[in-house]
């Protein structure tokens, strides 16, 4: 269902993040990954997709790839003034600088 919105319109963020997170969450983190790209392109301040495209990554053990998505989505969420997403991207910024 999520392809068939995407196909009428490509630039439909929630879309874009909700099959990025069905990819993610069937382990399918490449396919994810690519789904978190093309939203952030399109919507550099969708800051949720910074944190679960990071999330990914880490899990995919791309610990350095992980933390410069997590920069890019603390700048996104101060510049929207979205305290808590920056908070929890802060605090996984910690741990992942902490391994």
């Amino acid at each position: 269902m999520l392809k068939e919105v995407l196909e009428r319109n490509p630039n439909d963020a929630f879309a874009r993040y909700g099959l990025a997170m069905e990819y993610a969450n069937a382990g399918q983190g490449a396919e994810a990954l690519l789904e978190f790209e093309a939203l952030l392109q399109a919507h550099p301040e969708y800051t949720a997709g910074y944190f679960m495209a990071a999330r990914t990554l880490a899990d995919l053990d791309r610990v350095a790839e992980a933390r410069q998505m997590l920069i890019h989505g603390i700048a996104s969420a101060q510049r929207t003034g979205n305290d808590h997403a920056r908070a929890e991207m802060q605090a996984m910024l910690d741990e992942l600088e902490a391994r």
